[in-house]
C-alpha cells in the first residue's frame, strides 16, 4: 500500500513539474515580445538593425520616447482610440447582453438555429476579406469620414463569444426572479434592465475588457478607412507611421517607443481588472 502511495506520489510531481515548465515556457513566449518592444524603444536604431541576442540596450536613449511624442501627433491618436475603444466597448455591452437574455428567456422560432450560426462564427474569421465590402457600404451611407464607421463595424467582430457568454450566465440566473418581477407588472424588457442586468456584473467586465482591447488593439480597419485624413488615425495606426520617420532606413527605434507608449494604458487595466476578467470569463464559459 505504502509503495503504491509513493510511486503515486511521484507520478503526481513528474506531472505538477512538466505543467509547470510548460507555463514558464508558455509566459516566456508571451512576455518576450513585450520586453523585446520595451527595452528596445531605449536603443538607438543602428543597434536594432544590427540585431543580436542582447535584449538589453548597450546604450540606452531616452531621446526616442521625445521624438516619438514630437514627430507623431499623440494627444489627437489617443483621443481617437479612446473614442474607438469605448465606442466598441459600449455597443458591445449592449448588444450582448440583450441577445444574452433574449436567447436564454425568449422562445421563438429558430432559435436554436440562429444561436448555432452564433457560435460556429465564433471560429470563423473572414479577416481582410470582408474590408472592401464594408468599405464600399460605408461610402454609400456616407460615414467614411468618421471614426463611427469603424466603431461599428469592430464592435461587431467578437459579438459571438460576448453572446455566449452572456447567455451562459443568464441561464445560471433562477426563472423564479423573472417570475417574481411579472407578478410586480414588469414587462420583458423591465425584466432585463431592473433584474438580470444588475446580476450580470462578472460577466459584463469581461466583455468590457475584451472589446475594449479590441477597440483599442484595432489596425487594418482603421487604416483603410483613415487614409484620406490622418486626423482621425488611433494609435496603432500612428504609431506604424513611425516606422517612416528615419531617414532611409526604417526608424524602429521610434517605433518602439511609441508602441510602448500605446500599450501602457491596456497593461495598466488588465492589471487593475484581471481579476474581474477571470471571474467572469469562467463563470459565463462554465455555467452556458
Amino acid at each position: 500500500m505504502e509503495k503504491g502511495h509513493a510511486v503515486y506520489s511521484t507520478q503526481t510531481k513528474i506531472l505538477r513539474f512538466i505543467v509547470w515548465l510548460l507555463m514558464v515556457l508558455l509566459a516566456v513566449v508571451t512576455i518576450f515580445p513585450v520586453l523585446y518592444i520595451v527595452f528596445g524603444s531605449f536603443k538607438a536604431n543602428a543597434e536594432l538593425l544590427v540585431g543580436g541576442t542582447n535584449i538589453f540596450p548597450t546604450k540606452w536613449v531616452f531621446q526616442n520616447y521625445v521624438d516619438a511624442w514630437n514627430q507623431a501627433n499623440f494627444a489627437t491618436y489617443t483621443l481617437n482610440s479612446i473614442f474607438l475603444a469605448l465606442g466598441v466597448m459600449i455597443i458591445s455591452l449592449i448588444n450582448a447582453t440583450m441577445a444574452g437574455y433574449v436567447f436564454s428567456r425568449r422562445n421563438f422560432r429558430g432559435k436554436e438555429a440562429i444561436y448555432m450560426l452564433f457560435v460556429m462564427f465564433m471560429f470563423i474569421n473572414v479577416g481582410s476579406v470582408s474590408l472592401r465590402p464594408l468599405f464600399e457600404l460605408a461610402v454609400k451611407l456616407k460615414m467614411n469620414q468618421s471614426l463611427l464607421s469603424v466603431v461599428f463595424i469592430s464592435a461587431g467582430g467578437g459579438q459571438a463569444t460576448y453572446i455566449f457568454l452572456s447567455r451562459g450566465f443568464v441561464n445560471s440566473i433562477p426563472r423564479e426572479l423573472d417570475e417574481a418581477a411579472k407578478i410586480d407588472g414588469c414587462t420583458f424588457f423591465q425584466i432585463y434592465r431592473l433584474v438580470i442586468l444588475p446580476l450580470l456584473k462578472p460577466v459584463m467586465a469581461t466583455i468590457a475588457l475584451l472589446s475594449f482591447r479590441q477597440g483599442w488593439n484595432e489596425y487594418i480597419m482603421p487604416l483603410v478607412f483613415t487614409m484620406t485624413n490622418d486626423k482621425l488615425r488611433p494609435l496603432t495606426v500612428g504609431v506604424n507611421m513611425l516606422k517612416n520617420a528615419g531617414d532611409g532606413s526604417a526608424a524602429w527605434h521610434i517605433m518602439f517607443a511609441g508602441a510602448t507608449i500605446a500599450i501602457i494604458p491596456m497593461l495598466i487595466i488588465y492589471c487593475l481588472f484581471s481579476r474581474y476578467f477571470m471571474s467572469g470569463m469562467t463563470s459565463g464559459a462554465v455555467k452556458g
